[in-house]
């Protein structure tokens, strides 16, 4: 079992900053691959960043490239992500997820799931 706390969202404005933090606990978090998703109320959830659990390897949701950064720091078992230059579009609940050893571009791939923190970002 591995169990992800999400922290560090909240209201901002567009344009503005927030920085996203996933606490991981169980397994050995650094055979994890991580992601991070979101869903906006009435929508799908949809894939925002994914970090590799070997290399790093980062990739992006081509509405985020640019402006938000996923990082992860295994000593600490946490994944990050950093949202910049927010619109308003980027309002949702932000879910970490994570799978073992395998790449997690889509939400059912994922072995586990965080309860989700919520950005809500005024226009």
């Amino acid at each position: 079992q591995v169990q992800l706390v999400e922290s560090g969202g909240g209201l901002v404005q567009a344009g503005g900053s927030l920085r996203l933090s996933c606490a991981a606990s169980g397994r050995t978090f650094s055979n994890y691959h991580m992601g991070w998703f979101r869903q906006a109320p009435g929508k799908e959830r949809e894939f925002v960043a994914g970090i590799s659990w070997n290399f790093g390897i980062t990739y992006y949701a081509d509405s985020v490239k640019g402006r938000f950064t996923i990082s992860r720091d295994n000593a600490k078992n946490t994944a990050y992500l950093q949202m910049s230059s927010l619109k308003a579009e980027d309002t949702a609940v932000y879910y970490c997820a994570a799978a073992y050893r395998k790449v997690l571009r889509e939400w059912t791939e994922a072995d586990y799931w965080g309860q989700g923190t919520q950005v809500i970002v005024s226009s």
